[in-house]
């Protein structure tokens, strides 16, 4: 890396598990970390989903070199083999580890990063790009500025960019003019929207194990409210498949919901609509009508779209990154995490070679960096933390990021 960019600072943007993890390990690296939080709390993408259980146990979800900081005060350690949910997550480890000295100084919550560019140069010009330092636009409570920054790692997350419902990829007819009762995710069913769904009919689209969380709890309401109706829209030509883990499945919980579901179908407890691409949704007499070509479902209440997640690269746009065309994470990785031959758990490891971009010193990392595909899990996200952090400055790391060859596992990691 330039001399003269050696002093300034490293930016991280968001402050989840990753983005903790990127500073703990840039502080022990020797580097200044930036640390942006568009909202009032670290971990606010995870408060969202806190009221469900995690399917990765403690011994997953906790980042060694965190663990060693956080150890320096009075924390007490989750038990490895227990399995949190996200409120636990949040409690336990995320708030601990922002508000911890070394970590506390270096955080701005509610600071927006609307963009990353180089000190004048746009996306076109190519002259002296590689000793620019990058600017990052961010907005807070002071308005707008600029903030100056050696390299970026880019750990913001999906959650805040659901998939839509249409089956095009982009809203069905109507669906935006029907947000009003559509949750996106896993609504918290049986806490603090309780009063939405109870006596309702309620649709749940989505074939993955966010479905299957939703449909749980719906059903569990339904139990107290006898004229709830439960109704799932998939995808598929069938649910046959449900119970899809391994019986010595490494992430047990999984299995555990994947055969809870199974059972709730064998008891007719959720009506199943297979084969479903919806390309309407019309807003009757306070009714949701789904359309899927031809066919027409039953009036629901309310929707639940658990159809995933995908990032969003707008603040990179003036920058040189390199994505695959259907996942949208960096080319090199999309082989590693395809949906269609990985599951959670079954992805290689990977490092530096497989997240860099044609831009030096600008990473993707986290969940975003696995762009639609639904597989990630934490403890791979701290691996990528160390390879990428370990390089940095260093010329393996230009060296990666102007590659063409096959991937290396955790590829020049200190």
């Amino acid at each position: 890396m330039h001399k003269k960019l050696t002093n300034l600072p490293v930016a991280v943007i968001g402050a989840g598990p990753i983005g903790l993890s990127a500073a703990v390990q840039l502080l022990k690296q020797g580097y200044t970390p930036i640390l942006f939080e568009a909202e009032s709390q670290a971990g606010a993408n995870i408060a969202r989903w806190g009221h469900v259980r995690m399917f990765s146990p403690w011994a997953y979800n906790l980042d060694p070199a965190a663990v060693e900081l956080l150890k320096e005060t009075d924390w007490n350690e989750p038990a490895a083999n227990e399995f949190p949910t996200g409120h636990e997550l949040l409690e336990r480890y995320i708030t601990p580890l922002a508000s911890h000295p070394k970590i506390a100084p270096h955080l701005q919550l509610n600071t927006h990063v609307k963009s990353v560019s180089r000190l004048k140069h746009d996306l076109l010009r190519t002259e002296g790009r590689d000793q620019a330092p990058f600017v990052l636009r961010v907005s807070n409570l002071e308005g707008e500025q600029d903030i100056i920054v050696q390299a970026v790692i880019d750990a913001s997350g999906t959650y805040q960019t659901p998939n839509w419902l249409g089956s095009h990829g982009i809203p069905a007819l109507g669906e935006n003019e029907a947000k009003e009762a559509i949750a996106y995710g896993v609504p918290n069913i049986l806490g603090s929207a309780r009063e939405q769904y109870k006596n309702r009919t309620v649709l749940v689209v989505g074939g993955g194990h966010s479905a299957f969380n939703a449909l749980q709890d719906l059903v569990r309401l339904a139990d107290e409210h006898k004229t709830m109706r439960v109704l799932w829209g998939v995808r598929n030509a069938s649910v046959a498949n449900v119970a899809r883990s391994p019986e010595n499945d490494e992430l047990q919980e999984r299995r555990c919901l994947e055969l809870r579901i199974q059972e709730l179908l064998e008891q007719g407890r959720i009506e199943v609509f297979t084969e479903l691409e919806i390309d309407k949704i019309e807003h009757k007499a306070g009714k949701l009508i789904v359309h899927s070509g031809s066919r027409t479902l039953p009036p629901v209440d309310r929707i639940i779209a658990a159809t995933g997640f995908r990032p969003d690269l707008s603040l990179l746009a003036e920058l040189r990154i390199s994505l695959d065309p259907a996942t949208q994470s960096p080319t090199r990785l999309a082989p590693l995490i395809d949906p269609n031959k990985h599951s959670c758990g079954s992805v290689p490891e990977h490092g530096l070679s497989e997240l860099s971009h044609p831009e030096p010193g600008v990473f993707i990392l986290g969940i975003k960096s696995y762009g639609r595909a639904p597989t990630f899990l934490l403890r791979t996200g701290y691996k990528q933390v160390l390879s990428v952090v370990s390089a940095l400055g260093t010329p393996c790391m230009t060296a990666a990021a102007q590659a063409s060859t096959t991937p290396t596992p955790l590829a020049c990691q200190g």
